[in-house]
């Protein structure tokens, strides 16, 4: 019963950070657009926070638990999982203007390219909970969570805005109503909960493999800043003064400082 209420836990966890994307709509409630600097700035404010999560939460925690060699064959892993899957994916690139018009077979694939995008994330989130209901850590419902989890939770919502942001901005084109528009970042974000829990699962019954764990979540969402965010965040900002190189290194700046206290649990 222990095991299940944890499960159960885990994923309402992971679903607060599918529920965060949806809050990146919610701006086009009140205002018609969200400027290219902005949205570089909110980027760069994601970008920063996911490195920083993962060097001051995943990897330092992940050294606790296990080897450096065992992180980088981790981190090594996670990057080729998300190199593999976008190879099987290469033209199945997916805009969010198709999301209202896509019929059953259509979503499914939608669905397994945003998995690509979102699931390292949810394993992230995962594997921080590894030590759920063991000692140490904060009370919460009657669990003792570990504060790497909540912030790693907190993170990945804080994260998830500017994503939900990005979503919208297509489908506000559309003249799509806002509340559909936060229905649809939610959607883009949904196998983060599935891959929390199954994370969580494989780390709890195989615990060797927990620094494995952390460095492949690490690696994966490193790999994903580098290979998307940053590269996404520039294309935005090509028409700004400087391609929004300085909007972009704000935003990272503050991603950076907003998650150092993960450095000091």
């Amino acid at each position: 019963m222990a095991l299940l209420e944890n499960l159960v836990f885990v994923f309402v966890a992971g679903f607060v950070t599918a529920l965060a994307t949806g809050v990146g709509a919610l701006p086009f409630v009140f205002v018609d657009s969200v400027t290219d600097r902005q949205n570089v700035l909110l980027w760069g404010v994601a970008s920063g926070i996911m490195v920083s999560a993962s060097l001051f939460g995943l990897i330092e925690e992940g050294l606790t638990a296990g080897t450096p060699l065992e992180i980088l064959v981790g981190m090594g892993a996670g990057v080729l999982l998300v190199v593999v899957a976008h190879e099987v994916l290469l033209d199945a690139e997916i805009d969010p203007r198709q999301y209202e018009e896509a019929n059953f077979a259509r979503l499914v694939l939608i669905l397994g390219v945003l998995t690509v995008h979102s699931f390292p994330e949810g394993i992230a989130v995962g594997v921080s909970f590894a030590d759920l209901g063991l000692a140490g850590g904060a009370q919460m419902l009657g669990l003792t969570v570990p504060l790497l989890a909540i912030f790693m939770t907190i993170a990945i919502s804080i994260h998830n805005i500017p994503e939900g942001t990005a979503i919208s901005i297509p489908l506000q084109s559309m003249g799509v109503p806002p509340w559909k528009m936060v229905w649809w970042a939610v959607f883009s974000s949904l196998p983060q909960p599935i891959g929390a829990v199954i994370a969580f699962a494989f780390v709890r019954v195989a615990r060797e493999f927990l620094p494995y764990g952390f460095g492949f979540a690490a690696g994966a969402m490193i790999y994903l800043v580098l290979t998307e965010f940053v590269p996404e965040a520039l294309e935005t900002g090509a028409d700004l003064p400087g391609s929004g190189k300085r909007e972009l290194g704000v935003g990272i700046a503050v991603g950076i400082v907003a998650m150092l206290p993960l450095a000091f649990i």
